[in-house]
Formats: structure tokens, C-alpha cells, sequence
């Protein structure tokens, strides 16, 4: 299996608990690299959906082969559509039949762009997987943000264990700046390649796209109940989620309805992905709904290692 064969980060939920506050992606690597520095690393995000996993672990064998050789690799998926909510990876030299040179990495366009791209053909969503060797990505987050590994060797150094969990040290930790490995490492460095990924892969990254990979009813309708009730009427194309309270819907279509502890969301399915302006709204006002709910799971979960 491959995965044995390397170390898997899954960088939504560690073993290394962030709290009170949690980092970006480049530093929650980069804790995970400083405690296995002699492994691969193989960097995925639960929120996502892989059915072929014969292609997967393919793809995993081509990017084990440049990680050998000093590259910091990215997973490209092949596009089936001109997605506007992922970013963009645009291919350069081809090095063997399943890598590339990574040429350019591109934030998310907006639908003409993401048309061009598609009819392009050198053009790959950015998964926002990676693989590597500790030990190289180490070395090129000393050269690019050096902040970034200095934040994270301290706060390792004065770390506590609490159970079977490793608790860094907060206040050391707090000046790490905030930046995504995209934009620390990947986009700074010579060495980053992109591996192709065809494995009918889902961002389930928004409402609509879980919307698209449930079972729905003979109405369109995906239907989470949870302790709640749904009842629908005239609905179509909907993705209901009810914790407890009870949801009526009357005569609408492609609507995502969400309800919590904490807040009730109601958006069509187009514009889920605006839920963050929403969200940094409710930070601005120091609003408790964007930093705190009524149900918390303690010790946080950050990265996991198998």
C-alpha cells in the first residue's frame, strides 16, 4: 500500500493542537515536517472526495518519483468544467509523462478566464495536495519565510504533552504569519512540480459541492435531518440541513438551507461560496458566531498522522 510507504499529514486535523488560535497551511506543515524530518510527506485535506483510488495512488507513485529527487510536488486535477471557486495551476516543461514544471499558480479567475483556461488545456485545478520530503520543504520555508519555521521550531521546543496529544506553546506561536503553502513556499520556489490527477476528485469545499455528491430524493433534494425534522414542498435541487429545529421549505429551488446551534444560512446554490464575505463580516463586528459555538470538542484536532 502506499500508504505505508509514506507519512500522510492531514492538515485538518494533529496530533499538534493550535489553541486558542489556529495558523495557515504552511505552518501546520511545517510542524508536522519538524517532528518526522526524514519522511515523505504526503499533505491531503479531509474535506475531499476521492472514488478512484487505483488512479490516487498512481498519481501518488508519480509525485514519490520527482519527491526523490528534491521536487515539491503539487496534485493537478484534470478540469470538467470552467470552476471559478479553485485556483489554477498552469503547466510548464514536461518532465516525464505524468509531470510538469509548475509554470504559474493562478488565484480563482472569474468565468471567462476559467473558460480560457479550459479550452487552453494547460491548465489544472490546484488541489491543494502536495508531497514532498520533510527535510526539502524544511529547507525551502528557511530560504523563503524563515519567520514562518522560527514560530514553529519554538513553539515545538516548548510544547507540553497532554495525553496523547502535543500542545505548543500559544504565545510563542502567535507572531506566525498567516500564509498558505502556495504562497510561502509553492509559488517562491524553482522545484515545484505538478503531477496530474485524474481520480474523479471533489472539493467538498462548499453546500453545493456536497449537494453534488449526495444521494438526492426523486425531487433533487438532499436532506440531512440529524435530531431535526425537514419537510419540503414544491422544492427542488435543494441541500437541507437541519442539527435539531424543524426546516419547512415552500416552492423554492437550488437553495442551500443550513441550521445550527449557532445560525440559521439560507443562500442559493450559486453563491454558497460568499458565505466567507459573510464570515469576515462577523469578525469585523466581533460578532461570538464567527470564533465561537455552543458545542466544542476539546482537545482541537489540527493534523493526524497514520
Amino acid at each position: 500500500m502506499v500508504a505505508e510507504q509514506l507519512r500522510i499529514i492531514d492538515v485538518s486535523a494533529t496530533d499538534i493542537i493550535l489553541e486558542p488560535f489556529g495558523r495557515n497551511t504552511a505552518s501546520a506543515i511545517a510542524l508536522g515536517a519538524l517532528t518526522q524530518p526524514d519522511s515523505l510527506l504526503l499533505v491531503l485535506s479531509a474535506d475531499h472526495v476521492i472514488k478512484d483510488l487505483q488512479a490516487f495512488e498512481q498519481s501518488i507513485i508519480a509525485a514519490e518519483k520527482q519527491a526523490k529527487d528534491d521536487k515539491l510536488i503539487a496534485f493537478g486535477i484534470v478540469r470538467t468544467s470552467p470552476e471559478t471557486g479553485y485556483g489554477y495551476i498552469k503547466s510548464g516543461k514536461s518532465l516525464d509523462d505524468n509531470a510538469c514544471v509548475i509554470d504559474q499558480f493562478i488565484e480563482k479567475p472569474d468565468l471567462a478566464t476559467a473558460e480560457a483556461y479550459l479550452a487552453s488545456g494547460d491548465y489544472l485545478w490546484n488541489s491543494g495536495m502536495f508531497l514532498f520530503k520533510a527535510s526539502r520543504y524544511i529547507e525551502k520555508l528557511k530560504k523563503f519565510n524563515p519567520d514562518i519555521l522560527v514560530a514553529c521550531q519554538k513553539a515545538l521546543a516548548n510544547s507540553k504533552n497532554d495525553l496523547n496529544f502535543t500542545r505548543i506553546d500559544a504565545e510563542v506561536f502567535e507572531p506566525c504569519p498567516d500564509d498558505s503553502i502556495d504562497y510561502a513556499v509553492m509559488e517562491k520556489t524553482q522545484d515545484a512540480v505538478v503531477v496530474t490527477l485524474d481520480a474523479n476528485w471533489s472539493d467538498v469545499g462548499s453546500w453545493s459541492t456536497l449537494w453534488e455528491i449526495s444521494p438526492q430524493d426523486e425531487n433533487g433534494n438532499v436532506l440531512k435531518k440529524g435530531q431535526g425534522n425537514i419537510m419540503t414542498l414544491d422544492s427542488k435541487d435543494c441541500f437541507i440541513q437541519s442539527d435539531k429545529k424543524l426546516i419547512a421549505t415552500i416552492g423554492i429551488e437550488n437553495t442551500v438551507v443550513i441550521k445550527t446551534d449557532d445560525a440559521l444560512m439560507v443562500a442559493h446554490k450559486d453563491r454558497v461560496q460568499d458565505v466567507k464575505t459573510i464570515v469576515n463580516r462577523l469578525k469585523k463586528e466581533k460578532r461570538t458566531e464567527a470564533s465561537l459555538h455552543r458545542k466544542v470538542y476539546r482537545p482541537w484536532r489540527v493534523l493526524r498522522f497514520y
